[in-house]
């Protein structure tokens, strides 16, 4: 899966450099709580927004020899993948009738996490349509403790058989996320898939088997589709061989009391699963602890203490900060705002506004008429110093670092991590950022931010890109 080295006009983190020059240039360490270590030898691809994320993601399916598995969290019912592919179940059922191993795991809400989002919970409408349909791929329904949600969304192509590719991040199956920031959509959302090939696919594999086996409603009448609930998969026995340049590792938040085999991945470590897992959020505080010069973080929630606090102290020691947010925050946002119980998370925020070097942003495009129409931020992303970056499914809020099940995948590769840079800031500040390193293109986002706040406090809707500066102090309010 040999592709062309990462540069500043695409969406990909591909790199030129070799292993050895990687190992070198590494300072973000990698955490050590969960199965997966750190692997080398991955070839690695940012998926910018959702129309390129899942024509690519299509074009794998289509181009698959043995299986198709993925993870379900939201999906709403009038979604279509693009270019005709047509809904999820035509994409599963054109590929199990082609002979392949499909299989789904399905988040089934409880009542208490019912009010997220549109799920697929295997209702006996939604089993009634399978049956109409005819279809032949395996589902499995897997709930979470409590009010917690199955948040993970991966996708694995061809799992365990040469070519083995797998796909990590945060977009739904929603119509609106194939709407393009900035390109005349009235209703927009901005997120970010990363494709990995290479040894780091296999831990997404071994997750995979982790859950279906022990999916809570496998023994459940209506807890299975295609196939009795005693089927269970074997753990992969061996990593997929090196596919690219790239040092990987595969983290995950996952629920204490939930699954119980912690059967190790490949030259990975036997852990207590049932103790549950947080390396997503030990990865954050080593990687945001150990920055030099930079983070650039896109998440949808307004970070917890635990991680402001950390990201004021890095402020204080001289690094440059840039947050990208929904600039219309969510009502639970706005809800926790006015609760007192929440008080220290609006409280750290409103810290990092004192900081020079810090910037709350978010993003408007233009639509057809010419006004500006903000762009809901759901990426769950964090670039540090050019070198690393993180992207996932975990949003920096207690019930994703630690309640819900996530899946992120952290990437040690400074030329791929600056080609996703300048993609990201191509996109959003309406110019490349190629010629300037990481400090420059953060203060470069601070000055249009602060500039097309201004003119959009004044009406005008002709500045530049998307980015304008938001007000830390009353974000929320």
């Amino acid at each position: 899966m040999a592709r062309p080295a990462g540069n500043c006009d695409r969406h990909g983190m591909n790199s030129s450099q070799g292993p050895d020059k990687i190992s070198n240039e590494h300072h973000i360490p990698a955490t050590v709580s969960g199965p997966y270590p750190p692997r080398a030898g991955n070839d690695v691809r940012a998926l910018v927004d959702g129309l390129p994320a899942f024509r690519r993601i299509c074009a794998a399916i289509a181009a698959a020899r043995h299986s198709i598995w993925l993870t379900v969290a939201f999906i709403a019912p009038d979604f279509r993948m693009p270019d005709g592919q047509g809904s999820l179940f035509d994409v599963l059922d054109r590929a199990a009738a082609r002979g392949l191993d499909v299989r789904v795991i399905f988040w089934r809400p409880r009542a208490e996490s019912s009010g997220y989002g549109k799920t697929f919970a295997g209702t006996p409408a939604e089993r009634a349509m399978l049956a109409a349909r005819a279809s032949r791929f395996r589902a499995r329904w897997d709930r979470a403790p409590g009010a917690a949600c199955q948040h993970q969304k991966t996708w694995l192509v061809d799992a365990g058989h040469p070519g083995e590719i797998a796909f990590i991040g945060g977009i739904n199956l929603n119509p609106r996320a194939l709407v393009a920031p900035g390109h005349g959509g009235e209703i927009e959302i901005h997120d970010v898939y990363v494709e990995v090939a290479g040894p780091a696919a296999t831990d997404v594999h071994h997750n995979f088997v982790q859950r279906w086996n022990e999916a809570s409603e496998r023994a459940a009448a209506d807890g299975v589709w295609g196939h009795d609930g005693a089927d269970t998969m074997a753990f992969p026995g061996r990593l997929s061989p090196p596919a690219g340049p790239s040092l990987v590792q595969i983290q995950r938040t996952i629920p204490a009391g939930h699954y119980s085999n912690g059967h190790p991945p490949p030259l990975g470590h036997r852990t207590d699963i049932a103790a549950g897992e947080q390396s997503i959020f030990e990865q954050y505080r080593l990687a945001i602890d150990a920055a030099r010069s930079t983070i650039y973080i896109e998440n949808q929630a307004v970070p917890v203490p635990q991680i402001t606090a950390r990201l004021e102290a890095a402020l204080r020691r001289g690094v440059d900060i840039v947050l990208l947010v929904p600039a219309d925050p969510d009502e639970h946002v706005r809800a926790a705002r006015r609760h007192h119980d929440h008080r220290a998370r609006f409280e750290g925020l409103t810290a990092l506004g004192h900081h020079e070097n810090f910037m709350l942003a978010g993003i408007a495009g233009r639509t057809a008429q010419g006004r500006r129409c903000n762009v809901y931020v759901h990426g769950k992303i964090m670039l540090v110093d050019d070198a690393w970056a993180t992207i996932g499914s975990c949003n920096l809020h207690a019930n994703s670092l630690f309640a819900h099940s996530e899946m992120n995948a952290s990437i040690h590769d400074p030329a791929g991590v600056r080609a996703l840079r300048c993609a990201l800031l191509g996109e959003h500040l309406g110019r490349d950022t190629g010629d300037l390193d990481d400090r420059g293109a953060l203060a470069c986002y601070r000055r249009t931010a602060r500039l097309n706040r201004s003119r959009r406090d004044d009406g005008d809707h002709d500045w530049q890109g998307l980015a304008f500066r938001l007000d830390p102090a009353t974000y929320g309010a």
